[in-house]
């Protein structure tokens, strides 16, 4: 394997991310809040809070929720080595909380007006992994 010279590696979050738990756990039935709860960690149970807060037209409960996992995901790549910039691939499956939450955000933030903020996230997004938008 050869360095990349054209940016940071990309970034994976550990196989043991509590997004995982939060997977499974909501895999088994139990409710997205019950799971925010026990996992407050993980991105994915915050960011599947936002898209069924959007999907009920409350779009403040949305960006509150995609908010929290959004900075959860952030300290979690963080601590796993990001420096602010370089590749968060989709297909890693612990990375998708974040990613999600992320999009959530945007969409949250379009939905209350905030234009400005929707735009950067779907561009963080994008520059994170372009496939990210189909999680």
């Amino acid at each position: 394997m050869h360095a990349n010279l054209l940016g940071p590696e990309p970034t994976r979050l550990p196989e043991d991310h509590p997004d995982m738990a939060a997977r499974a756990a909501i895999g088994e039935g139990t409710s997205l809040r019950d799971v925010a709860a026990r996992y407050p960690a993980a991105s994915y149970a915050w960011g599947m809070l936002a898209r069924e807060s959007l999907a009920a037209e409350d779009p403040v409960a949305a960006y509150a929720f995609a908010r929290t996992g959004y900075h959860r995901g952030l300290d979690a790549l963080r601590r796993a080595g990001w420096r602010g910039a370089g590749p968060i691939p989709a297909e890693h499956v612990p990375n998708q909380g974040f990613l999600i939450a992320l999009l959530a955000l945007a969409d949250a933030a379009e939905a209350i007006g905030e234009a400005e903020e929707a735009e950067r996230c779907r561009s963080f997004a994008d520059d994170s992994d372009p496939a990210a938008r189909s999680l």
